[in-house]
């Protein structure tokens, strides 16, 4: 009777251990009232809640508050140091050379179309190059602009001798095949790098300007013609560390998968785009001064950038990858989905 006991005792408390919360905690490199926290990662946190009955919960870490750079986001989940991370794979150059493809200039102007495409894409050909952890969502952000504190540019001629921040390796080639100095950085580094005069702009989407006031420290923009793809993106992970998903329950990894992948990829974008006239209002209120690059002048930029299409090709023929016949895959999912 008492080994009877023993067992019913020991199959409850299992029962009870098996009911608690399971905290994931979480970390990303922006301000706690940046847009991507606030309105991609918050409500996923409130849907997995949701979902599992409050079993799972998210703890959020903003603005690198565990420690470590934006760049080691990656690494801290891979490694155990965090559950789940969101960051840019960009941040570390040249590791996550695959997805890059929708970091090449020019190639849509839809966030939504480009998060979609990202993650079908990742599926097909990234897998491997992700294989250290578990990516819940790709997606991207918001047509890329450029931001200068002393001189607009309105021409090609206009990027000599400008040092313009980047975040990943790609726009660092863009910036250079159109004549300026690129510096490479992570979000957080924009704001004293501009202050202090390292730089002398930045190219950023219209969402996070705001939350680092840096359409405070700036007094031109350069938007381009809506007829032509937007300049740039940045490509964006939300990933998890495949152990943590392995110890839950089927149920609560049920939750995850319900509420990841494609449907969250492409929520984020849209999300991004719904975000470009919030986060430009800032600037219009500040009076900054505005300028639109006509359709014949992109062309221009368009065309000077055009060998880093054949570069990125060529790097995945390199890795024993079909790098054209990617490629064009690539623009063939964003104009699927741009439709």
């Amino acid at each position: 009777m008492k080994a009877i006991a023993f067992i019913a005792a020991l199959l409850a408390a299992t029962a009870v251990q098996a009911n608690e919360p399971i905290t994931l905690k979480v970390h990303h490199f922006w301000p706690p009232g940046a847009m991507p926290p606030t309105q991609i990662l918050a409500p996923w946190c409130d849907r997995i809640a949701a979902d599992s009955g409050n079993r799972l919960k998210c703890q959020v870490y903003p603005a690198m508050q565990l420690g470590g750079t934006p760049a080691q986001l990656i690494d801290q989940v891979k490694d155990g140091v965090v559950d789940i991370a969101f960051t840019l794979p960009g941040y570390t150059a040249g590791r996550f050379p695959i997805m890059e493809v929708f970091e090449l200039p020019f190639m849509t102007n839809s966030a939504e179309a480009a998060s979609r495409a990202a993650w079908d894409f990742y599926g097909k050909y990234a897998v491997k190059e992700f294989a250290a952890v578990k990516p819940l969502m790709f997606a991207t952000h918001d047509e890329g602009y450029l931001h200068t504190r002393e001189r607009q540019i309105k021409t090609l001629a206009d990027f000599k001798g400008l040092k313009l921040r980047a975040p990943t390796r790609q726009t660092n080639k863009l910036l250079s095949s159109l004549g300026a100095s690129p510096v490479g950085m992570p979000l957080p580094a924009v704001a004293d790098a501009v202050s202090k005069g390292t730089i002398d702009g930045f190219a950023l989407p219209w969402e996070v300007i705001p939350s680092v006031k840096l359409h405070e420290m700036v007094k031109y923009h350069t938007e381009t013609d809506p007829s032509r793809p937007a300049l740039y993106s940045a490509v964006f992970i939300l990933a998890m560390n495949p152990a943590k998903y392995d110890s839950l329950p089927a149920d609560l990894k049920a939750v995850i998968d319900r509420n990841s992948g494609a449907a969250l990829s492409q929520a984020a974008g849209r999300t991004w785009d719904a975000s470009q006239a919030p986060g430009r209002k800032p600037a219009v209120d500040r009076g900054n001064v505005f300028y639109t690059v006509p359709a014949a002048e992109v062309d221009n930029w368009i065309k000077a950038s055009h060998p880093l299409y054949d570069d990125w090709a060529a790097d995945m023929d390199k890795r024993g990858l079909p790098g054209k016949q990617m490629l064009s895959e690539a623009q063939a999912l964003l104009a699927k989905y741009k439709k």
